[in-house]
């Protein structure tokens, strides 16, 4: 382990320890260090900070930031010279590099179009330092000496459920990890049958899918398909009800967590027992404010939230508006977590519903969840944005916006591949797929939802084992893939 590792590791500690005040001082050491240098780094943010004070600067001084400005103006955003967008894009249109450093020392990620702008983030060597560290925080507040046992006596062994293809985080991860003899990478993308079996075969101390998929797991499990014990569920990548959590820990028989987290910065929270994601507040900022990016006090959802990542000195996010409703706890958590802690209500997983072949009468249904597919696509070369709209029970829409320059129709041909593909690997033939003339719509709170599930009513009928459906999972609104 790294010198850098080991001091971040022991001040990790120290910052934990020291509660709120210990934090709060970090905070402000960070963030006039970052300051400091992306004015002096960053041709953008000199510009966009010509106006305020050389020092002393506070962070309510500081403009708001937002996804489409910065991509626009990447060249100038990022501090290495070295690195241009063009060089990224093609970086990323490239599935051959998954897991492969970009320019030979920065982690490369990308993001949907839920606000209308592909993001491509990078971390440097620090930035994935305090990702690791922020890690090994989260698991030592999540992990007793008891389940510590129950891993080493499962090998160790952990299975990640994650897409294929894309240079989505856990995407990255999982290419970073595949091969070695304790963790199986499995395909999010194949049919619910498989990865059951799978996961049977493997038999993980820990799992970490999707939310929705582990919803779908807790489902098998129910009925006695899913025979595994694992001693940690670690959920990504969406939101679900809370008593979603409880029963897939109870269908699992294990210790269930989640974290609210993203690709601008992976390691800004993690769950405790009583649902709430505790911020990591010495490496981290998180605002919670109004229309007019006003402060929202504790207690009272937010309409946005305003994010600075104190690591990342390579792309510096700073008063980034990151579009997330969230509801700040306004008193001490029960877990005896000292730091911020929220609750988020702008994520959620949902399901797409289909009847099975032959059963449109009966209530025998094949269940898809929405992630797994619109990661399939946002794979897609030249698709800027897309929405997936499921128009009729058999029947999905799929509006398009490629990327400029980009030829539609090359676009279309591989999208039709690509669904085809996955509804026949599904037992879904029978789904249809039309090309939509209208582009993707924006929801009231100006974002693009990726897929629109109609509203079919569920019936009561038993699945059949082919391809079981789970229970429906009914959910807020949309933590990083």
């Amino acid at each position: 382990m790294k010198a850098s590792t080991l001091r971040l590791l022991a001040d990790t500690r120290r910052a934990k320890k020291g509660g709120e005040q210990a934090m709060a001082a970090r905070q402000r050491a960070r963030l006039a260090e970052l300051v400091a240098w992306a004015r002096t780094r960053s041709p953008y943010y000199r510009h966009l900070y010509r106006d305020l004070p050389a020092t002393g600067v506070e962070l309510a001084d500081l403009p708001v930031t937002r996804k489409s400005e910065l991509m626009a103006a990447f060249d100038d955003w990022v501090t290495d010279p070295a690195v241009t967008f063009t060089a990224a894009r093609a970086f990323a249109d490239d599935p051959a590099r998954i897991g492969q450093p970009f320019a030979g020392r920065y982690t490369l990620s990308t993001t949907s179009g839920t606000t209308g702008t592909h993001g491509i983030f990078l971390q440097d060597d620090r930035a994935a330092a305090v990702t690791g560290a922020m890690m090994a925080r989260m698991l030592l507040s999540w992990l007793n000496a008891a389940d510590v046992a129950r891993i080493v006596r499962g090998g160790g062994r952990m299975a990640l459920v994650a897409p294929v293809g894309g240079h989505f985080a856990s995407t990255v991860a999982a290419a970073r990890l595949r091969g070695r003899r304790n963790v199986a990478a499995l395909n999010v993308q194949q049919p619910l049958s498989e990865l059951v079996e799978a996961l049977n075969a493997f038999r993980p101390a820990v799992l970490a899918p999707y939310a929705s998929v582990g919803a779908l797991l807790a489902g098998e499990a129910e009925v006695g398909r899913l025979r595994i014990d694992p001693a940690l569920v670690m959920l990504t990548a969406e939101g679900l009800p809370l008593p979603e959590y409880a029963r897939i820990a109870a269908a699992l028989g294990a210790k269930v967590r989640t974290s609210y987290a993203c690709n601008e910065c992976p390691f800004l929270s993690y769950g405790c027992e009583h649902g709430w994601m505790h911020l990591n507040a010495d490496w981290a900022i998180l605002e919670p404010v109004d229309e007019q990016y006003r402060p929202v006090p504790p207690g009272r959802p937010s309409h946005t939230v305003l994010l600075t990542n104190l690591a990342n000195h390579v792309q510096p996010i700073l008063r980034y508006d990151l579009g997330d409703a969230v509801q700040a706890r306004p008193d001490a958590c029960p877990c005896g977590n000292p730091g911020p802690a929220v609750r988020v209500q702008g994520r959620a997983a949902d399901l797409l519903i289909f009847p099975r072949p032959g059963h449109e009468h009966d209530g025998d249904q094949v269940t898809l969840a929405l992630l797994p597919l619109a990661t399939l696509l946002e794979a897609v070369p030249g698709l800027e944005l897309f929405q997936i709209v499921q128009s009729a029970p058999t029947a999905l829409r799929i509006r398009l916006h490629p990327a400029p320059g980009a030829d539609p129709d090359t676009i279309w041909h591989q999208i039709q591949t690509r669904m085809a593909d996955l509804l026949a690997r599904h037992c879904l033939s029978h789904v249809t797929i039309e090309r939509a003339s209208e582009p993707p719509q924006q929801s009231a709170g100006g974002k693009y939802r990726t897929v629109i599930p109609a509203v079919i009513p569920t019936a009561a009928a038993p699945s059949s084992p082919a391809e079981p459906a789970s229970s429906s999972v009914t959910a807020a609104k949309r933590p990083a893939r």
